[in-house]
C-alpha cells in the first residue's frame, strides 16, 4: 500500500475498497492494525521504511479507544489524513524530487502561517532529515508539521496575549514539552 505517488490525486475510496486495504494491512487478522503493520504498509516514496516515530504519532492521533492500534473505523480517518498530507506534500515539492528541500520547506511553513527565520527553518530541516541529504521525505514532512503544530498549540496556551512572548520557569518548560502528545 503506497501512499506517496507522483500521479493524479487518488479517488475517494468506498468502504469496500478501504476494508480490503485494511485486511491486507492487518497481517495477523486481529481486526486492528499495530504500528509494525502500519509501518510496513506505508511508503514514503524514497524506498526507505516509513519513519517509526511518524507512525507512532499517527496511531496516537487516530486511536480513539486508546488500544495502541487502529481499528477499521479509525483506519478510514487515518487513510484520509495520509492522502490529504500526500496532496499537501506534492503541492510543495515543486521540483517533483519526492523530497522537500529547504526552500520548499520555507514555502510550506510560510503557507501554513509560520513566519520563521531561516536559521529556525535550517534547524527544522536538520532535525527532520533522517537521510542526511538536506531534504525531508514524505513521512518526515508529516512529522515535522505535526510537531510544529503541537508545539505551537502548547506555546499559545501560555501566550495568553498572543504577542509571541512567554515567560516560564524551567519546570514549566519541561512539563510543556515533555507532556505533549506528539
Amino acid at each position: 500500500m503506497a501512499y506517496y505517488n507522483q500521479g493524479a490525486p487518488p479517488p475517494v475510496p468506498d468502504r469496500n475498497f478501504l476494508y480490503s486495504v485494511f485486511q491486507r494491512v492487518d497481517r495477523d487478522q486481529s481486526g486492528a492494525i499495530n504500528s509494525v503493520e502500519l509501518q510496513a504498509a506505508l511508503s514514503n516514496g524514497t524506498w526507505t521504511p516509513f519513519n517509526p516515530e511518524t507512525v507512532r504519532l499517527m496511531i496516537g492521533m487516530f486511536d480513539r479507544d486508546n488500544s495502541g492500534t487502529i481499528n477499521f473505523d479509525e483506519f478510514g480517518a487515518l487513510w484520509k489524513y495520509v492522502t490529504d498530507w500526500q496532496q499537501c506534500f506534492r503541492s510543495f515539492d515543486r521540483d517533483n524530487s519526492g523530497t522537500i528541500d529547504r526552500g520548499e520547506l520555507q514555502n510550506a511553513l510560510t503557507t501554513f502561517g509560520y513566519r520563521l527565520q531561516p536559521p529556525t527553518v535550517d534547524i527544522m530541516l536538520k532535525k527532520f532529515d533522517r537521510i542526511g541529504r538536506g531534504t525531508i521525505a514524505f513521512d518526515d514532512f508529516i512529522q515535522c508539521c505535526v510537531v510544529l503544530h503541537t508545539l505551537t498549540s502548547s506555546f499559545r496556551q501560555i501566550d495568553t496575549d498572543q504577542d509571541g512572548v512567554i515567560q516560564i520557569h524551567y519546570e514549566q518548560f519541561l512539563q510543556m514539552v515533555l507532556g505533549l502528545k506528539m
